[in-house]
């Protein structure tokens, strides 16, 4: 048997969501939203806030949050590679811990991409009317919600290929910037000097901040990962799920590397850590501006917008698959489990609805309800990373004994490094209680949390007394 082929689960004979589900993205598609994945519009305007704070050791923040996302995304290639499923984590948190744990995990989650999708839609809005004053915000949101609304209700291969196409237009300018980057650096760059180490040193050295800024820096850092769980939801409705699972998480390391470390070492390397520009329109712009690139305000534009469709698109997607797995395991209502033309096309619009909510919140009440929306969800990633390692620190044992010929992923230096990321995630959560700007995010996550948990342990209850469980599969 190779490597990256493995038998079905054989858990259950009962169909499953995702078998109604068709498998329309093709590998091409699947590698695209893999290396995409990792390119938001985080990184080119959220890292500058990092930048700000962390100053140079800003590359340490990202290369620490960095190597823990690597594990996180090992563990969940592994547990996904053995069981694909589009209920991703939620799937294998209900198969290792409960129920309880796979209605938390993925009910958290799809909040999390729901209000995303209602942000990036007044972010893109905001871009657009800067280009084209007088035309109302609301009306550029309508539309790319209409848009991303027709693609995901119809075959999931027209998704893909969105996704396709703007994670390569992500790629391409990352690429281009790297490059140029690289070349100023070397002092080869056509009209541009090599600063040498001047700016990693020079303002208050590497640490300008002290331990203080550096920990703000690596908090920004984690939070700039997340979007890379979506591979593994999508891996489901591939033509090859095990083996595209197991290429996008083998090349994790590299992706991360490149465009999260490489792009930080570039940037504090060419501009001073403390140009204004950084924090106030993002250091990828700041970069170009300072190596005298005409048009650099509206390339990076551009690009913040593509980011930001793309992530629309990837988050309607995802919540809506997550819907239908969590109803197709008795864990929400089933109407939205209804599939079409291997759409589920009511979980896509219920998703789709409460991004157009937000918005209207955001217009509605803009001093306190979106922010507490945002706050609520703050630190949501950092509870679906546990719920990711507990599951799989169980199902790696079990897999063993029941079936070793499905590990066609593995984590590494197991169990060690699966305790060592755990840890350091409790970690991460000290650290969020420490600083004022975090604190009120966590413990707005924690309630959220609880509020979960409860409902989910209550769901279980009940349903034990009215029939034996069945094991995850959707």
């Amino acid at each position: 048997m190779s490597r990256t082929s493995a038998p079905p689960p054989t858990d259950s004979a009962s169909p499953t969501a995702d078998s109604a589900l068709t498998h329309g993205l093709k590998q091409r598609h699947l590698s695209m939203i893999a290396l995409g994945g990792v390119i938001g519009a985080g990184l080119f305007v959220g890292s500058g806030a990092g930048i700000a704070s962390a100053g140079p050791s800003i590359v340490v923040a990202y290369g620490i949050s960095g190597l823990l996302v690597m594990f996180v995304m090992r563990m969940l290639g592994e547990m996904s590679a053995a069981n694909p499923a589009s209920g991703s984590f939620s799937v294998h948190a209900e198969r290792a811990i409960g129920p309880w744990a796979g209605f938390t995990a993925g009910w958290s989650f799809w909040v999390l991409l729901c209000v995303a999708v209602g942000l990036e839609g007044i972010g893109a809005a905001q871009i657009v009317t800067g280009w084209l004053p007088g035309t109302p915000e609301w009306a550029w949101v309508a539309l790319f919600m209409l848009v991303f609304l027709g693609t995901n209700l119809a075959a999931v291969k027209n998704f893909g290929e969105f996704e396709f196409w703007f994670a390569a237009l992500k790629v391409v300018a990352i690429s281009l910037f790297l490059v140029l980057g690289v070349l100023a650096v070397l002092g080869v760059l056509p009209g541009t000097d090599s600063p040498g180490a001047s700016n990693l040193t020079a303002d208050g050295g590497f640490l300008p901040h002290g331990s203080n800024g550096f920990i703000i820096g690596l908090l920004a850092s984690v939070f700039a990962y997340g979007g890379l769980e979506t591979v593994t939801i999508a891996a489901a409705e591939s033509e090859n799920p095990v083996r595209g699972v197991a290429k996008a998480v083998r090349t994790a390391m590299w992706r991360i590397a490149v465009f999260y470390v490489g792009s930080m070492a570039v940037v504090v390397t060419l501009v001073p850590w403390d140009d204004p520009q950084v924090a106030e329109v993002g250091p990828f712009y700041a970069m170009l501006d300072h190596l005298g690139i005409s048009g650099a305000a509206e390339i990076m534009n551009v690009v913040i917008l593509v980011a930001l469709l793309s992530a629309m698109n990837a988050n309607i997607y995802g919540s809506s698959r997550m819907a239908c797995s969590l109803v197709a395991r008795g864990q929400g209502p089933k109407v939205l489990g209804r599939i079409s033309s291997g759409v589920p096309r009511n979980a896509v619009l219920a998703s789709s609805v409460f991004g157009f909510l937000c918005v209207l919140l955001s217009y509605w009440r803009p001093e306190d309800v979106f922010p507490w929306l945002l706050n609520m969800i703050g630190a949501v990633i950092l509870v679906v990373w546990i719920f990711i390692a507990v599951s799989q620190l169980i199902l790696r044992r079990r897999t063993e004994r029941e079936a070793p010929d499905r590990l066609v992923v593995r984590m590494w230096l197991f169990p060690a490094l699966t305790i060592v990321a755990l840890a350091a995630m409790a970690g991460i959560f000290l650290l969020m209680l420490r600083q004022p700007g975090t604190r009120d995010q966590l413990l707005a996550t924690g309630a959220l949390t609880a509020v979960l948990i409860v409902t989910g342990l209550v769901r279980q209850k009940r349903a034990g007394r009215a029939a034996p469980a069945r094991p995850a599969q959707n």
